[in-house]
Formats: structure tokens, C-alpha cells, sequence
């Protein structure tokens, strides 16, 4: 049986060989690299001889003076993205599929997901310039509103809100076609016996559409669980400064300045091991509810 089994089923294990290989010398070899996160890593040494320092890099880290803040705004902004993410693709969604007009709908879905393939260098820029006090286009239509201009990038309180925003909006098209895809699965003759019965739009959405489509709805909710301390460190990088520090550093950018800007390599490999551990755990914990709550299994 396994015999035959194998004979039907090796074109696929040889399809997919390359992208093993691939993954094992970017992904897994590298793995190695986690030692540095023990050591005072000299690039000239290399990992084998650099000097140990054991748990040194990571108290270096819990001790560091801003840390609080730091993880506030890593969690606080992660999660405002986790849930804009989840809800505002699900009720595009649900929205898109009430409309009748197929051509609208398809134009509807590329435009929304186009953004999703734009990089933050170029968004970056575009935000720059549609935020600016002076002469972006959103102060200006404030100003004709009477209100006075505000510096959106340069203000601790906006600062937040315009990255969870523009995050939603360049990535909500994708996570919305997932929907869309989750909602072909679902038997329509459940919405002809519901409109048979009296239900109306609402109740055929809150009884049939929705329960279809939970499973994907908690797959979705269960891998961004895994990005609770990866508040987006491109989409930052390109719009930050000195002046939002308090509301907009997060742990990557730290780790960019003591890495890259003071070559404190051991405690940027250190803060990067804390956030995959971390990573694992949440993940290993939402599976495990996604399980015992809704009966959700990967296989």
C-alpha cells in the first residue's frame, strides 16, 4: 500500500524538492547563528571564536533603559494591526459579496489588492507627502474644514494610528480574497432553504455565512497571533523620526540601532531569539485553543 502510495504521489515530493532545498540552506542552516546571541560577536573571530558571554546580551536587553516603552509600543501597535486585520477584510468581504455586478466586483478586488505588492520605500514616500502639514492634500482639506494643520508623522499621539491605518490599507486586499474564497465553499442551497424559511440577508450572514466561514476566520486569527511582537518594521523605518520615538519605537527598530548602528551584534541576535521564542509560544497556544474551541486542526 505504502508502495503505491509512493509511485502515485513522487512527481509531487519532486515538484516541491527544490523549494526544500531552498529552505533548508536560507532558513535552517542560519538556524546556527542563534549562538551569537551568547557570545560578544566579533566579525573578524567569526562565531567559533568570538569570546562567550552567556546570558550577559539578554540581560543587557531586559535592563535596557527604554524597554517598557519599547514593548508597549511593539504589543499596543501589533495588536491594533491583528485587529483591524482581521475585521475590516471580513466585512469588505461579506459587503463584496452582496453585489451583483461581477465586473465591479473584480475590478474592486485588483484595486484593493494592488497595493498589497507595493513596497514601504514607495509608500513611505507617498504617505510623506500626503501627510505633510505644509502642503500634503489630507492638512489641506482639514484646512478648508478650519482646522489646523497637524504634523500626523511628527506627533506621538497620531503617529501610531497612521501606521495601523496605512498598514490595514495596503494589506486588507489580500486577507480580503481569502474570504471571498472561503464564501465559494459555502452550499448555497443553505441560503435558498434560509430564504424559504423567511430569513432575510442579515440572518442568512449571521447563520450561514459567518459560521462557513469560521475555520478560515480562526487559521487567519491563528497565524497573526505568531506576529504579536512584529509590528512592521519596514512600514516604521520609512516613517519614523527622532520625534516619535516615544510612540513609534518598537523592538526591530531597536534592534536596527544596536546592531547596524552601535555593532552590538550579540544583542540584536538575543532580542531576535527572545521575539521567535515568544513568537512560538503564542502560536502553539492559539493552535491549541483554535483546537479545543473550534474543533480547528491543520491536518
Amino acid at each position: 500500500m505504502l508502495g503505491k502510495r509512493w509511485i502515485r504521489e513522487w512527481p509531487l515530493h519532486l515538484m516541491i524538492f527544490p523549494s526544500v532545498i531552498i529552505l533548508f540552506i536560507y532558513s535552517y542552516i542560519p538556524m546556527f547563528g542563534i549562538t551569537i546571541a551568547f557570545e560578544k560577536f566579533i566579525p573578524s573571530k567569526g562565531i567559533f571564536h568570538s569570546p562567550k558571554v552567556g546570558w550577559k546580551n539578554f540581560q543587557f536587553f531586559i535592563e535596557y533603559p527604554d524597554i517598557g516603552r519599547i514593548m508597549f509600543n511593539t504589543i499596543s501597535i501589533a495588536l491594533m494591526k491583528m485587529v483591524a486585520g482581521l475585521i475590516v477584510p471580513l466585512i469588505v468581504a461579506l459587503l463584496l459579496n452582496e453585489v451583483r455586478k461581477v465586473l465591479f466586483k473584480r475590478v474592486f478586488q485588483t484595486l484593493v489588492y494592488l497595493p498589497h505588492f507595493l513596497s514601504w520605500v514607495l509608500l513611505g514616500g507617498i504617505l510623506i507627502d500626503i501627510l505633510s502639514p505644509s502642503t500634503g492634500i489630507v492638512n489641506k482639506v482639514l484646512g478648508i474644514c478650519g482646522i489646523s494643520p497637524i504634523y500626523f508623522l511628527g506627533n506621538n499621539h497620531w503617529f501610531p494610528f497612521v501606521i495601523v491605518l496605512s498598514d490595514t490599507w495596503k494589506e486588507f486586499g489580500f486577507s480580503t480574497i481569502v474570504y471571498l474564497a472561503a464564501l465559494t465553499s459555502i452550499n448555497p442551497s443553505l441560503y435558498e432553504a434560509a430564504s424559504m424559511d423567511g430569513a432575510g440577508r442579515w440572518r442568512q450572514t449571521w447563520h450561514i455565512t459567518l459560521p462557513g466561514m469560521l475555520p478560515v476566520i480562526i487559521l487567519l486569527a491563528t497565524l497573526s497571533l505568531g506576529n504579536v511582537l512584529n509590528a512592521g518594521f519596514d512600514q516604521i523605518f520609512n516613517l519614523y523620526s527622532p520625534q516619535v520615538y516615544e510612540s513609534g519605537d518598537i523592538i526591530d527598530t531597536l534592534v536596527y540601532r544596536i546592531g547596524l548602528e552601535q555593532f552590538q551584534y550579540g544583542v540584536a541576535t538575543a532580542i531576535g531569539l527572545f521575539k521567535s521564542v515568544v513568537s512560538l509560544i503564542f502560536i502553539s497556544v492559539s493552535y491549541f485553543l483554535a483546537y479545543r474551541l473550534a474543533n480547528y486542526r491543520i491536518f
